[in-house]
Order: C-alpha cells, then structure tokens, then sequence
C-alpha cells in the first residue's frame, strides 16, 4: 500500500546517486513502479491493471517518418484531462518568447554579464527563470530564447508544463532534483537535463547552500537530437549510452496544487486537488533524460590548426535547411592541445550564427579574465570576436608544448537566427559595460618590410 506523497520508483538498469535510470538515446524504453501495471502486447486495454488510464503523449506528429516519431503511452491514476481544470491568467514578467522586441536603450554590440545576482525574497525554479535573449518566433514554432535562472525554494504544490518547447537545463550552482511525469533526475552542475514539449514537472532543490543557479535553453523548433558525425564516425563526441533517461515514478498526493502553463508565450494557471505526476508505468521514446557533460568524448586537430568548434556539439535541433540549426548545444571540455605553430584559441570570427555563452566552472580558453563562473556572454550574428588582447599576447608566444586545458566547462546556445536582448539583459545590473575594452591591446602589428614576419 502506497502512502501520500510517495515517491515510487520502478528499478532500473542503471544507478546515479540512489536514483534510477535507464541508458541510451532515443530507445524505445518501457518501465512500470508497480508490477504488471504495464500492459503487454498492446497500448489500450478495456481495463488497466490497479484502475488505471491509458493516455498516449505525442511528440511528433503522428505520421512523421518512423526515425523521427515520438510518442509514449502512459497508464496513470488519472487522465491529464482531469490535471487542469478552468484556467486563469498568470504573470512572469521576467520569461519573454520571441518575438521579443523589447523597447530598451541599449545598442548592438558584444555584451557580457557577471551572474545573477541572488535572490532576496523566497524563488522557486519558476519564478526564478529571467529571459537573456529570444529569437525566432514562438507562433511558428522556430527560435530560441536563453534564460538564466536563480531560486532558492521548492516547488512543492506547484507544477509546470510548457506547450512551447522543450526545455534544456544546466546547472551552474546547486544540484537539482527534477521530478516530471515520467520519472525522477538528480542533476548536478556539470550535468544537464531534458524536459520535452508538454510534460509536467516541479524542481526542488539536492545539497546545501543558499543560491541555486543555472541556465536554461527554450527550444521552440524540432526537438535536440545527436548530431550526426559525419567523417568522424561512430563513436567519441556524446556517445548514446551515456545518456540516461529516468524509470517510472509516481506521486500519490491528494491536496490542493496549482498546474501552470506556457502558451504560445503566455502564462495560464489551474486548480487541482491531487499531484499531476501520476504515472506508474510508461512505455514509448518521448521522454526526459539527462546527461553528463564529463563523459563528452572530445576530438581535435593533433598536427596543426584550430578546427570548427562544431566539433564540441553535444546535441542539435535541426532547421528545415541541411546542416543549418534552429540551435545547437555546444561545450568548451577539458582537454589536451597539442597543435603545432598554431594559435590555440578559437581564432577571431564573424559568424552567421549567434552565440549566446555561459560558463559552469573555471577558465574559458579564449578569455584571461572578466568570464566568471555562472556568467554569461552575448556575440549575435557577424559581430566579430575572439580572444581578448591578454589571451592573443598569451597565446601567440607561449611555448607549444603539450598543454592540459584543465578545470574547465564553457558551453554555446548557437542560433541561426538573431538573438534580441531583453528588456531586463539590457538593464541588468551585472551588465559588463567595459566588455568591448577587452580587445583595446589588440593594436596594429604590421610591418610591410620584406622578410619581416
């Protein structure tokens, strides 16, 4: 017999910090918290083990070609039409969808800023999201928007779903338990998760501390997948079977919680007596999962040159156009340079993509000083940049011995399209206004004498 409040989880093949999980991207996964309540043979009995519904959870469209259907089935104490009841508007005035065309006075230009600053009052993970920039158009389902996040409360009796994308997060401070629909993750920085377009969630804090912060990537156009390697073959970069995705759980909570909802960017919010995470078995390849962001296998130049950092891809939303992306996850790992009469750091660049940069922990390469732990960095479309003046002298005569770029994890939400600034980005009090002083050392060097190099 269950108790209230109960969290139940079914075993899985894989155990991460107590909690279950089962391995691989993109599987067809099945999983049950109660034995037999996963019906065999077929998707919709008459009648369901221990009372309970079955209801399909469609990811795709449900034609879309056979390697890019997604759907679950999910046998739960209660159909998730009886999860929202009449809706009322709700306010976040700090989470913005695209268009965003927020009247501020700031120009263009390479931005930076210092982390959030910590909350004062009581912040749950969803009061705590602050849009930095959006891009596309949430209506039509293409774009972006980068968040930061900042709470230090639980969502206890509040829910939340969001029709308009799906939604990967990445700590920066703070572990997060993550407890969706389909299952529990304990995520911890260096680690990220992903919640898919329309499931129920709630975030409440893991560890100690007073701050829990992070940054968050919307992603309204096809959902993130694994890029495709191209000449570097099957295996290194993000290898499937590191990915984990979470056994079944459920929630038997009979009180009042509240069920809020975004909406082609709007907030809505319900009333209902019970916990929506109501799911004791599940089977299907539309679900959560999570990922650690240290078993990225990462490759390079080992003779000469700096290669595209499309090589440090970890996932990609795909465009409607050949190898263009609505956006793309990219991260900066450790590892060992060793290219010969090459400068090191990613080299000066315009860009058709634009770059929106945070960084988890240590030294970003191409920065000496003024990118902190928990900041975050904004270069949008053909604005040039790269190495700062200290990180170019650096790098241009150091000794090219092998060298261990160690302690580090930067990581890029790279869009094709233009990344607008909120209204908030522009006025935020960390905004490093200085930012472009970087590259004043950058003075000319030329000497047009023959022979002179």
């Amino acid at each position: 017999m269950l108790e209230k409040t109960d969290e139940t989880v079914a075993r899985g093949t894989t155990t991460s910090d107590g909690v279950n999980y089962m391995p691989g991207f993109g599987n067809d996964f099945e999983t049950e918290a109660l034995p037999g309540a996963l019906p065999q043979g077929q998707n919709s009995p008459q009648k369901c083990n221990y009372g309970l519904y079955a209801e399909q959870l469609s990811g795709s469209p449900f034609t879309a070609p056979r390697g890019t259907n997604e759907r679950s089935w999910l046998y739960r104490i209660r159909p998730s039409v009886r999860h929202t009841c009449r809706f009322a508007h709700a306010s976040y005035p700090f989470w913005k969808s695209a268009p965003c065309l927020d009247d501020h006075s700031l120009p263009l230009g390479q931005l930076r800023w210092n982390p959030l600053p910590a909350p004062t009052e009581a912040l749950t993970f969803l009061d705590g999201i602050r849009t930095m920039t959006a891009a596309g158009d949430v209506m039509t389902q293409v774009g972006m928007a980068a968040h930061a996040y900042t709470f230090n409360a639980d969502m206890v009796d509040d829910y939340f779903f969001n029709a308009d994308g799906e939604l990967l997060v990445v700590p920066q401070m703070g572990a997060l338990r993550v407890v969706t629909e389909m299952g529990i993750m304990e995520v911890e920085p260096l680690e990220i998760c992903l919640i898919p377009r329309g499931m129920m969630f709630k975030v409440t804090r893991r560890g100690e501390g007073n701050t829990w912060r992070g940054y968050i990537c919307e992603n309204y156009g096809a959902k993130f997948t694994m890029p495709d390697r191209g000449p570097i073959g099957a295996n290194c970069l993000a290898n499937p079977r590191d990915f984990r995705t979470p056994v079944a759980a459920f929630e038997d909570k009979e009180t009042p919680c509240r069920v809020h909802v975004k909406w082609c960017g709007k907030f809505y919010v319900t009333e209902i007596g019970h916990s929506p995470l109501d799911v004791v078995a599940w089977h299907g390849n539309y679900a959560p999962f999570k990922y650690d962001l240290r078993t990225f296998s990462p490759v390079g130049a080992i003779l000469f040159d700096h290669p595209d950092p499309s090589i440090f891809t970890v996932l990609t939303a795909p465009s409607g156009e050949a190898g263009t992306a609505n956006v793309d996850f990219v991260i900066f790992p450790p590892r060992w340079l060793v290219a010969e009469h090459t400068f090191r750091p990613p080299w000066y660049h315009r860009n058709i993509m634009s770059e929106f940069m945070g960084l988890i922990h240590g030294q970003y390469d191409a920065k000496e000083e003024g990118f902190v732990p928990g900041g975050m960095s904004l270069h949008n479309m053909m604005l040039p940049h790269g190495p700062d003046a200290m990180g170019f002298e650096k790098a241009s005569n150091g000794e090219l011995k092998p060298v261990k770029l160690d302690n580090t994890m930067a990581f890029m939400f790279e869009t094709r399209f233009p990344q607008h600034l909120t209204k908030f980005a522009a006025e935020l009090e960390t905004l490093q206004h200085n930012y472009i002083d970087c590259w004043d050392g950058l003075d000319r060097k030329f000497d047009g004498t023959p022979g002179i190099k």
